[in-house]
């Protein structure tokens, strides 16, 4: 929480200062929406290198939600941010065919599948800009116990942490390697590699029933054939693991600590030597995490020439070295990771900029081809994951067999706060 309000204020400091020398330039500025306060700093950047555009940045952390604009409102010119695959969204967003081209945009630049992910049928109306994709970190100490790749299975990765339990004579936990109760997002990730996929159909929440119970039930088998119970994976984070992640698998008790490439590399290097990581996959495919950023030209904007130039010039290799490389020399207090927040949509700057800023990466990226990005997200998707699918997948997967409304009733409570 501390960090989130140090950036946005960086952003709302950042932003007062665009405005002030928009309001002094001859062109009208690119008014650009975002929900992630590092814009501020990619159109600082923007400003200072350019004699005819300028842009100016307004934080909006509910960015989805935001649109369309209220009357009284002035209109975006762009958008960038998080939760814009949503299926209702396509109609506030123009095609983005004008972006494209030899001397503006080359479209190979970007990840395929994240491309492919801001289209609808034939035309892209969302560009991707930056995206997350989840990891179990480890202790350099243990790297003799795990496989010599990049990338761990699901399967994989609980039999090699179930190697490292210890129990003392009296049944009780002294070390335990993984546990799937330890962190309710990664019961999700392991729900959405199993092809379980939540969509809206004349107002109601529909799913697989049969992908849901094979989910649960891996879970909990899991948690039953290796670390005994629920009780006892709880009972031994409890005890053992009160520090945060990194400083967990420091500590020896533990294998595996699930987390996320945002979260990671957000780490000041001098407290990550000690650390490694694999990316989490099933059939050499890595789910990317929802909240992918994104980038469209609002439908009604009246300066669409002024964001697709903002536009194509973020999406330059040589801007995004850039924007690194302003990060680090500005040594900020909270460190943010990559390109707005993730990796970066185009290719080649992850692979020839990012490992000079993240020595991990080195030799560590999986290939193109392996990122998956979700499917496309029913409305107000965000809230419905946070209060409806994580908690039912936490209270489900437990082994106590306690009673628990059903995801069905979970769904009608929630949906009677937006009717």
């Amino acid at each position: 929480m501390r960090s989130n309000r140090a950036a946005r204020a960086i952003a709302l400091a950042l932003c007062a200062v665009l405005c002030f020398g928009c309001a002094q330039g001859r062109n009208k500025p690119v008014v650009i929406w975002t929900d992630r306060p590092e814009l501020a700093l990619c159109a600082e950047l923007f400003n200072a290198r350019q004699t005819d555009g300028r842009a100016v940045v307004v934080y909006k952390p509910s960015l989805a939600g935001a649109l369309p604009p209220a009357k009284d409102e002035d209109a975006p010119d762009l958008i960038i941010g998080s939760w814009l695959k949503e299926t209702r969204l396509k109609k506030h967003f123009l095609p983005l065919e004008g972006l494209f081209g030899r001397k503006s945009l080359n479209p190979a630049t970007i990840y395929p599948h994240l491309l492919a992910y801001g289209a609808v049928g034939a035309r892209q109306y969302l560009l991707p800009v930056s995206f997350n994709m989840p990891l179990v970190m480890f202790s350099m100490r243990n790297a003799h116990r795990i496989p010599d790749d990049y990338i761990l299975a699901p399967d994989v990765l609980r039999d090699t942490a179930a190697a490292f339990n210890v129990q003392n004579d009296k049944g009780i936990y002294t070390n335990m390697g993984f546990a799937p109760s330890w962190n309710a997002d990664f019961l999700y990730v392991v729900a959405k590699m199993n092809g379980l996929v939540f969509r809206e159909k004349k107002g109601a929440y529909q799913w697989d029933d049969d992908l849901l119970t094979q989910t649960v039930d891996y879970l909990k088998d899991w948690t039953a054939e290796k670390n005994t119970s629920t009780t006892a994976e709880q009972d031994f984070a409890f005890k053992y693991l009160y520090m945060s992640g990194y400083r967990q698998v420091e500590s020896g008790r533990c294998l595996f600590v699930y987390s996320s490439s945002d979260a990671l590399f957000s780490i000041p290097d001098d407290q990550l030597d000690d650390i490694d990581f694999r990316w989490i996959a099933r059939d050499a495919v890595v789910p990317v995490k929802d909240d992918i950023v994104m980038m469209g030209i609002f439908r009604h904007s009246d300066n669409t020439r002024a964001a697709q130039a903002f536009a194509i010039w973020l999406m330059q290799e040589e801007t995004q070295r850039a924007i690194l490389e302003r990060t680090a020399q500005m040594q900020l207090s909270m460190r943010t990771f990559g390109i707005a927040g993730g990796f970066s949509a185009v290719r080649s700057v992850n692979e020839r900029v990012f490992p000079s800023y993240y020595r991990p990466l080195l030799g560590n990226l999986p290939d193109g081809t392996a990122i998956n990005p979700p499917p496309p997200f029913p409305p107000r998707w965000y809230s419905f994951k946070e209060r409806v699918v994580i908690p039912y997948l936490r209270d489900v997967t437990s082994t106590a067999n306690e009673q628990t409304p059903s995801l069905e009733e979970r769904v009608a409570a929630w949906s009677m706060q937006f009717n």
